[in-house]
């Protein structure tokens, strides 16, 4: 009993800093160990912390509106310095804006991430715009490095993976793959004339 007492109190304590400070809001982490213990911090310290969703949360802080939508991959290009016409050329190539998309083969959200490649980005919920964003705003700048900044290799390698252009040396000759990064080219082109 007395146990759980001090849970509720450090639970309680715990949200009323979440819901008193604006700046705990967006920097609160959590997450439940082996034996069920919550944990909070206001660092992410560890890779099991999670962000705590709420009002002010970065997870709130796209509502899923194309207006949000466009405020979270500017916010998030810039903190990976991708250009943000490109992010948003690949996110309408990929789901043409859907934070619910589900293309075939099991990709999920905006950025259409495959479920293993999500949970190597500590991605949790893909449908989570900003969790999307971030995830795959990261998993193309890795590709970009990769590839020595060849958007379009980094492109093939979003597309059909980063062994598959290896193996090829280039673009491989997938129908598939070369249309998509066809296609992000020309949204991305029309992104930079606006």
């Amino acid at each position: 009993m007395k146990y759980l007492l001090m849970i509720c109190l450090s639970f309680a304590a715990a949200l009323f800093l979440f819901q008193e400070s604006s700046h705990a809001r967006e920097s609160f982490y959590t997450y439940k160990d082996s034996n069920g213990v919550i944990h909070f911090s206001n660092i992410r310290s560890d890779v099991r912390f999670k962000p705590l969703s709420g009002p002010g949360s970065a997870a709130a802080n796209s509502d899923g509106s194309l207006d949000g939508i466009h405020r979270t991959i500017e916010r998030v290009s810039m903190k990976y310095s991708v250009d943000s016409r490109l992010v948003k050329a690949i996110v309408k190539a990929e789901s043409s804006f859907d934070p619910y998309a589900v293309s075939y083969a099991g990709a999920k959200g905006l950025m259409q991430l495959m479920p293993q490649t999500a949970r190597e980005l500590n991605v949790d919920n893909p449908f989570d715009p900003v969790q999307s964003i971030d995830g795959g705003v990261r998993y193309f700048k890795r590709l970009l490095k990769l590839f020595e900044y060849d958007v379009k290799l980094a492109l093939a390698a979003y597309n059909a993976g980063r062994t598959t252009v290896l193996r090829y040396g280039g673009v491989p000759p997938y129908k598939q793959t070369r249309d998509y990064v066809k296609k992000v080219l020309r949204f991305y082109d029309e992104y930079k004339r606006l």
